[in-house]
């Protein structure tokens, strides 16, 4: 197994720690890269780096939090943490050259 880390936008310092579990033969048909499973959203861009993201969650998870409406307009209307689409991220792969 390998191992490495990366850092996403240095202004927000969002530090990655990846696992490389399995390389599989490549099948002629396929597009690369590929997804073969993830969870959960990724956080909006420009959230703040992990403790803006947490208030983030908190308010909009709050209608009573001062924050509830400008950041729910900010993500264009609603946000699910829990949300991931498979099919929506090999999308995007497909774009990348």
């Amino acid at each position: 197994m390998a191992k490495f880390a990366y850092i996403y936008d240095f202004g927000d310092y969002w530090y990655h720690k990846i696992l490389v579990e399995k390389i599989l033969p490549l099948e002629p048909d396929k597009h690369y890269p590929i997804c073969l499973k993830g969870k959960r959203a990724c956080p909006p861009e420009d959230c703040g780096g992990i403790w803006g993201y947490y208030a983030f969650l908190k308010a909009i998870q709050d209608p009573d939090n001062p924050e509830y409406d400008h950041m729910l307009e900010w993500v264009g209307g609603s946000f699910d943490p829990e949300a991931f689409d498979l099919d929506e991220i090999n999308r995007e792969l497909r774009k990348v050259r």
